[in-house]
Formats: structure tokens, C-alpha cells, sequence
């Protein structure tokens, strides 16, 4: 038996990276006795294509997504509870859209996502040309900084470390300590501003030593006072629900953490691990 019943990061079809209808991961999210899942499809205004067959993938529609979610909630209402999430990608200049946009719906839950940063994502190798690893995770977390003054109408900030999953040396020599300044930075800001974080267990298909984001900024979390932490798989397609979590569980024990949070509009609500 799971100790975390509920996913909270998970796309299908309606996210422009995932093929999975929304139906066959709610079927397995139920199948693995999840308690609670909640949809959380990319919206990513402004994305910079590095392809241009892809070109708009990641901007949501909106509609088309609440209207099958709501068909679900009611379907599968006796087996479990659906939720109405998105992933935000935040950049700066986006602060006025972002702020439209978050008012148009009522989630139930919203991720902050740095998937850009500075016009760039580091998904894609040329974001490390030309410099060391740690010169462009240091990049990536002053733009985060930049995110955080610019929008804060979120409840936790996605896989704060998402970076390293593509660096060339993806985590092999990447500790909190390293960045230790700007890391503190962020996490201090988004206590001041009673936003929380999540542990992303999407880490895992990238063979990184942690999960996201990484052991030691979860202590430090924790350590500053910080409570609310949700639990996702950033999982695209069925079989990667839930994937990880046990480990998940064992990790926020660890490092000090009592309860894993759910939010439903967009009110916490704690549960033991």
C-alpha cells in the first residue's frame, strides 16, 4: 500500500508533449488505489519552438480540457476525486497574461514552471554550449528569482531543479551547497510569499541520483519552516503514475516532513505520510 494516494502533476493529451487520452490515466490512477488526481496541463505562453512543426504545442486549450474533466469528475465520482490543475510557464514578461489567464478559471490547483529560461529551454542541448554545467544551472536559478518577483499567483513551484535533468553532467556534480546562495533566495521568497514546492518523481526517467528537486533543498525547505509540499509524477502517460512515490515518501520522512499536501480551490489540505 502507497503512502501518497494523490498525484498532483500529470498531463495527457491535452498537453501538447503527451498522447494519452485522459480517460486511460484516470482508469489507472484508480487501478493503483489513488485517493486523488490532479490534471495539471501545460500552458506555456510565449514557448520559444526550437521546431517549427511544433510550433503553439504547449498553449492549452482550456475549454476543450474543463469540459472533459468535468465529464470525468462525474463519471468516476464514486472511485475517485478529479481535479482541475495547470502547469504554468512562467517568464516575466508574462506577469500580465499570466495574471488574466489565472483569474479566467477557477482551479483547483496551479504549478509554476520555469520551462524557459531567458528565452531558452534547457531541455534542449544549446543551452549549455559554450559553458560549464554550473554556470548554466546558476543561469536558470536567477531566472527563477526574476519569475518569482514578477507572478506569484501559484501554489507550489514545479521541479525546482529541472535543469539538471539536462545538463551534461545532469546531477553527477550538482549538490544545494554549490548554489547554496541563490537556492536559499528562492525558497525564502516563496515562504514569504506562502507558496510551497513540490517533489517531482519525473526525476527518475532521467537516471539523476535525486528526485526533484534534490534532497538536500527539501531539508532546507523544511528546515526554513516549510510545510507545503505536494507530490507529482509528471507522468505523460499511464504507467508512469505514481511511479517513485514510495521512494517520495521515504525522502520527505527523511528529511523531516509529517504530511504531503493536496489543494483543491486552491486551499491546502494536509494528509500523513
Amino acid at each position: 500500500m502507497m503512502a501518497i494516494k494523490a498525484d498532483y502533476h500529470l498531463h495527457t493529451s491535452f498537453s501538447g508533449d503527451s498522447k494519452a487520452p485522459m480517460e486511460d490515466m484516470i482508469l489507472k490512477g484508480i487501478d493503483m488505489g489513488l485517493t486523488s488526481m490532479c490534471f495539471t496541463e501545460h500552458m506555456d505562453m510565449d514557448y520559444v519552438y526550437n521546431r517549427p512543426e511544433e510550433e503553439g504545442i504547449f498553449e492549452l486549450n482550456t475549454d476543450s480540457y474543463l469540459y472533459d474533466l468535468i465529464q470525468y469528475k462525474e463519471k468516476y465520482s464514486h472511485k475517485i476525486k478529479l481535479l482541475f490543475g495547470v502547469e504554468l510557464g512562467v517568464q516575466p514578461h508574462l506577469r500580465k497574461k499570466l495574471a488574466l489567464y489565472t483569474h479566467s478559471y477557477d482551479f483547483d490547483f496551479i504549478i509554476a514552471s520555469s520551462h524557459l529560461c531567458n528565452g531558452k529551454d534547457p531541455y534542449y542541448p544549446d543551452f549549455f554550449d559554450d559553458r560549464s554545467d554550473e554556470e548554466a544551472y546558476r543561469e536558470y536559478f536567477l531566472s527563477i528569482l526574476d519569475n518569482l518577483k514578477a507572478f506569484d499567483n501559484f501554489d507550489v513551484y514545479g521541479h525546482l531543479d529541472y535543469v539538471v535533468r539536462y545538463g551534461k553532467t545532469k546531477d553527477a556534480d550538482y549538490c544545494y551547497e554549490k548554489y547554496k546562495d541563490i537556492l536559499d533566495k528562492i525558497l525564502e521568497t516563496l515562504l514569504e510569499k506562502e507558496k510551497g514546492i513540490e517533489i517531482n518523481t519525473g526525476a527518475i526517467n532521467y537516471h539523476l541520483r535525486d528526485l526533484n528537486p534534490c534532497k538536500d533543498i527539501l531539508k532546507r525547505y523544511r528546515a526554513l519552516g516549510g510545510e507545503n509540499i505536494t507530490i507529482g509524477s509528471d507522468a505523460h502517460k499511464p504507467e508512469a503514475i505514481a511511479k517513485g512515490f514510495d521512494r517520495a515518501a521515504r525522502i520527505l520522512t527523511d528529511c523531516g516532513f509529517q504530511y504531503y499536501t493536496t489543494f483543491e480551490k486552491r486551499m491546502p489540505e494536509f494528509h500523513r505520510i
